[in-house]
């Protein structure tokens, strides 16, 4: 039973994805193609118009009409047909495709870089910006862009599919951007836009070609199958060493990602202070290094001390090795109208207060400095106590201090570190040598004195 209830999904699926009755003939579909190949007369001056329609939408940032332009142009012709040619082997419609798509190619680049040569307006704008990092995602557009486009080709009920292809894969605005990173010597621009036309051009070819192969179109060329097998293997290398940089960007896309998400959610839950907001926030990875730069607004807080704490907790979020920098007071005074008297009088308050508050905050950073080394100093017989104990059991008591020495007859200062000791028993003097060989090495302090006492810790009477 369960066996005849699959056997029925999978006859209702047959029948769902069953293209037989709505296939045009090979030879109209072929035929269709073929017309639209060619570049000569009316479809290179429509190509050179559209450029320069694409190229006024990219200059001015309209997406309409960089919709248009795509509507417009013709640029799909030769790619399907170079998709179809090796899928039925016919190697004279490949050269000729290739020779019309390289031609296109040509009069669409010089087009657009003369349009950006002579343009007023030079600046790149989003539309041209997205133009100039192709990723994986581009790879999947160009092939199930080109997979309904030679399936609408091959049908019989074509609908809006082929404007919709052209629209979806984006082959005109790339060439124009090439063209402007050519016309204003901007490499990165010429190469991530050619680079993004390369893709959608080849994966636009390989997914005609198995559109044509899933709907058993008639091979022409029977008698060379060697030249058929070198040629489909070219293209499908061809098709993977074109996806590997767009893998590789998008692993970097994801990495740039996940780091900004955990920035911000680094900031959102750190930096919750009651008269402190934070204005900005900047998360950038470049050349291995990564830095979240935070501008903050509202009551000064302790620089060194914060920075210190906040990023012990950056580890926690996933961003170990991020370098941490806080900005706080120093763009404030930006707020002010500097084009009255009053204005600038209290400007030029509000900086001498800053710079107060901020020398006062260096000045409390450094005393709490200084005040941790002496509570350092202060606490440093207990802390090694346990290791007298085992490696010098003579050492009954012992304390560490600092004193600043001045010589009566130079008046010059110098820092002399002390440790008064009391012993359980005479320690020979070899003994007394490795023991301030080891105070040396342990505190940290070189060269210190030892000098024995017999009160210390000893009980008052």
């Amino acid at each position: 039973m369960k066996l005849a209830n699959l056997i029925a999904w999978k006859d209702t699926l047959k029948e769902y994805f069953d293209l037989s009755g709505d296939l045009v003939p090979q030879a109209d579909a072929e035929q269709a193609i073929r017309e639209g190949v060619s570049f000569r007369g009316t479809n290179i001056i429509i190509l050179i118009i559209a450029i320069f329609i694409a190229s006024l939408g990219l200059n001015t940032n309209s997406t309409a009409v960089i919709i248009g332009a795509m509507l417009i142009s013709p640029l799909m012709g030769p790619i399907i047909g170079i998709g179809l040619a090796v899928g039925i082997q016919d190697f004279e419609l490949m050269k000729r495709s290739f020779r019309n798509l390289m031609m296109a190619t040509v009069f669409s680049v010089a087009t657009s870089c003369v349009y950006f040569l002579i343009s007023p307006v030079s600046e790149g704008h989003s539309e041209l910006l997205a133009r100039t990092s192709p990723t994986i995602y581009d790879v999947f557009i160009g092939l199930f862009g080109g997979a309904a486009g030679i399936v609408a080709i091959g049908s019989k009920m074509k609908g809006n599919v082929i404007p919709g292809v052209a629209i979806a894969t984006a082959l005109m605005p790339p060439l124009c951007t090439v063209g402007y990173g050519l016309a204003t010597f901007q490499m990165n621009y010429f190469f991530g836009a050619l680079y993004l036309f390369f893709i959608n051009s080849v994966f636009i070819a390989c997914a005609t070609t198995m559109g044509v192969k899933l709907m058993k179109y008639h091979v022409k060329d029977f008698s060379n199958p060697q030249r058929a097998r070198r040629v489909r293997n070219t293209i499908y290398t061809v098709a993977i060493l074109t996806m590997l940089p767009a893998c590789y960007l998008t692993y970097r896309m994801y990495q740039q990602s996940t780091f900004s998400m955990n920035c911000q959610k680094f900031v959102d839950q750190q930096f919750d202070f009651e008269d402190t907001q934070v204005l900005h926030m900047s998360a950038v990875m470049k050349g291995g290094e990564k830095t979240l730069t935070v501008s903050l607004v509202g009551k000064i807080l302790p620089q060194d001390s914060l920075v210190l704490a906040l990023t012990d907790r950056l580890p926690a979020y996933h961003l170990g090795g991020t370098r941490l920098r806080i900005i706080q007071g120093d763009n404030a005074n930006a707020s002010f109208d500097a084009t009255t008297a009053t204005s600038t009088m209290l400007r030029d308050m509000y900086q001498v207060t800053q710079n107060t508050i901020n020398t006062q905050r260096e000045t409390i950073d450094s005393l709490r400095t200084l005040s941790a080394a002496v509570a350092r100093t202060d606490t440093i017989g207990a802390t090694i106590a346990p290791e007298l104990r085992v490696v010098f059991p003579e050492v009954a008591d012992i304390a560490v201090t600092r004193a600043i020495v001045s010589n009566v007859a130079t008046g010059k200062l110098d820092t002399l570190h002390v440790a008064l000791v009391r012993y359980n028993s005479p320690m020979p003097q070899a003994r007394a040598a490795k023991f301030r060989t080891y105070l040396e090495a342990r505190l940290a302090m070189k060269p210190i004195t030892i000098v024995p006492t017999s009160k210390l810790g000893s009980p008052s009477r």
